[in-house]
């Protein structure tokens, strides 16, 4: 029995169907890996089930490909053909979401040629990174924008630079004849920092003559 499942892994020639249930079988497995490895790695709103599904489907397809290629150069050559008239063009959420999408082509080329050791170990490798760095977010992007008397421009900007201290960058400044609105761009840990003793609204409408105080979270994934 041993002897026959070796011989079934090391198979190159002419596909049987036990050869191609094999492939398509340690296909499945693996893209259960790439399957728990986005759950594990993406949380919340940014998680997406149709998506993580598709990774597993995609996964297979490309095992099922793979193996109507196998060693036929002209049908390769064909389906390279019939491929590129294709267009994607769905919007990826997430920077990491490309990245998946290739690991599953990986494995599906891997399982589809019979090469189940270098899909096995580089999925494993993969597996163990993401768990390890899956979690990793960028540090939002606060901005503060407020709006007051013009009389008051420099108590505010001095009120900035004291209650941040330094650390707010001015990204934008509008005028008019009675008032004054600016912008600026921050981290979280400075905002948050900054509001520990007292709030930062409550610092800033103590000054008076300011109409509104509004903060916002910006983020580069189109997810947020």
């Amino acid at each position: 029995m041993r002897e026959y499942i070796y011989e079934l892994f090391e198979s190159t020639g002419e596909l049987t169907v036990e050869t191609i249930v094999l492939r398509m079988a340690a296909a499945s497995i693996l893209a259960c890996f790439i399957y728990l490895s986005y759950r594990i790695s993406h949380d919340g709103s940014i998680y997406s089930r149709k998506f993580n599904v598709s990774l597993v489907a995609l996964t297979m397809i490309t095992t099922t490909v793979m193996i109507v290629i196998g060693n036929n150069i002209a049908l390769s050559l064909g389906m390279v053909g019939a491929l590129s008239i294709v267009r994607f063009r769905t919007a990826i959420k997430d920077a990491r979401d490309t990245m998946y999408i290739f690991w599953t082509i990986v494995v599906g080329i891997c399982c589809g040629s019979g090469d189940y050791l270098v899909a096995g170990i580089g999925s494993a490798f993969v597996f163990g990174l993401l768990l390890l760095f899956g979690r990793v977010k960028n540090d939002n992007r606060m901005l503060l924008i407020l709006r007051g008397s013009r009389v008051n421009e420099s108590r505010i900007e001095a009120l900035v630079f004291q209650v941040f201290e330094k650390r707010a960058t001015l990204r934008v400044k509008n005028t008019t004849e009675n008032s004054v609105e600016f912008i600026y761009e921050m981290s979280r840990r400075v905002l948050e920092k900054a509001g520990r003793e007292k709030s930062v609204t409550d610092r800033f409408y103590e000054l008076g003559g300011i109409e509104y105080l509004n903060i916002v979270a910006q983020n580069d994934d189109v997810s947020s």
